[in-house]
């Protein structure tokens, strides 16, 4: 049976004594939660100091991204080998990593082999930009995003596909609930 996943992102958020304050809150809060599966995403620099605090908890750990290479002169990347010890997933393919770096569905690939290799369970994003939507290609573009990601990957048990229909952030649009489970389901078919 699939077990629902919440994942909080804390993209580029907190310093670490405000991480330590923020997660020692949320545990408390996540506390006797069951049937779901907690995931908290904070920025590299706090996830050591997090790890210590959820120790003991049901709430899992997981990276906001890393790159493929196992090592090298890669300044300011951190390696999938890096994150195995410290936590159990990593999200890839986050419509903010495609736009503002320029991930392209190939880096995605790397990254989800890379992550998969090294033990850590994948949070996939896709999803379509307002452009792309409004032009009726969420299918084609979701489909290609996630088999893009997953070509030539065994993928785990727990890897998990996020829809984030990049296309309602920020703009006062919210995907129906019709919609996103629409768009979930080709995910699973795909």
């Amino acid at each position: 049976m699939r077990v629902p996943i919440i994942a909080g992102n804390w993209k580029m958020n907190t310093n670490i004594d405000q991480a330590v304050e923020l997660v020692k809150e949320m545990r408390d809060r996540l506390h006797g939660i069951d049937g779901v599966e907690k995931v908290l995403c904070p920025p590299f620099v706090s996830l050591s100091a997090v790890k210590g605090i959820i120790a003991a908890t049901s709430v899992r750990l997981g990276a906001q991204n890393m790159y493929y290479e196992e090592k090298g002169a890669y300044t300011g990347e951190v390696s999938p080998n890096m994150l195995a010890g410290l936590c159990e997933y990593v999200i890839l393919g986050h419509s903010e990593r495609r736009q503002y770096f320029g991930e392209t569905d190939e880096i995605v690939n790397r990254k989800v082999k890379a992550a998969v290799g090294a033990g850590l369970l994948p949070i996939l994003c896709v999803g379509e930009r307002l452009e792309e939507h409004e032009a009726g290609k969420t299918e084609e573009v979701v489909t290609r995003q996630v088999r893009g990601a997953l070509v030539g990957v065994d993928a785990p048990d727990g890897l998990v596909v996020a829809y984030e229909p990049v296309w309602a952030i920020g703009t006062g649009k919210a995907a129906t609930g019709e919609q996103a489970n629409a768009t979930i389901g080709l995910i699973r078919e795909t």
